[in-house]
């Protein structure tokens, strides 16, 4: 019977240290800075190979001209983008895939508020809008820290809501952040 109850505990052992080896993480916060803004996210686990990442956080727009002063603004984005970290698994059997540190296909849902603006420019404001792009990308730890970096390409479709209006749109970003567990 000890034998047995050993045996028991040697393999629940063995799971859980497996189980805990495979896939995306469970819940993982991040707060990330890059060229065009701030934002701040979750990424819960659905299934093995992917998670739902929400984030709130603030774009920033830039424009200029020749003969005019540089014009900056931030506006708040509200993002939900579920991601498939498609080569998860490889890398965690390499040890490499901490953080949810992999390649990854995504369907990005952004929505822009009419909330507030953060602006140099009198009158600055921004349309609400909402943002579907599918999207490739790629994030990685920075040694062996919770310091990590993503990039991510994709084209996709945007909504004026206020318009009425839609044209094409583009996302590319390269960010770098830090995981909090």
């Amino acid at each position: 019977m000890i034998k047995i109850l050993y045996a028991a505990i040697l393999c629940f052992a063995f799971q859980t240290n497996y189980s805990q080896n495979t896939g995306v993480e469970k819940s993982i916060y991040n707060a990330q800075t890059g060229f065009l803004g701030f934002w701040i996210n979750n990424e819960s686990r659905l299934f093995n190979e992917i998670s739902l990442r929400s984030e709130i956080g603030l774009d920033v727009g830039l424009r200029g001209c020749s003969d005019c002063t540089t014009q900056y603004a931030l506006a708040p984005v509200i993002t939900l983008e579920p991601r498939w970290y498609y080569n998860i698994n490889k890398r965690n059997r390499a040890d490499k895939g901490r953080n949810n540190s992999a390649n990854f296909l995504a369907l990005g849902i952004n929505y822009h508020p009419d909330w507030f603006v953060i602006s140099n420019a009198h009158n600055a404001y921004v349309s609400n809008q909402i943002a579907i792009i599918p999207k490739w990308g790629i994030r990685r730890n920075i040694g062996n820290s919770n310091f990590n970096y993503e990039a991510g390409i994709g084209i996709g479709y945007l909504y004026y809501l206020d318009d009425n209006f839609s044209e094409t749109t583009a996302d590319l970003h390269l960010r770098i952040g830090y995981t909090f567990k």
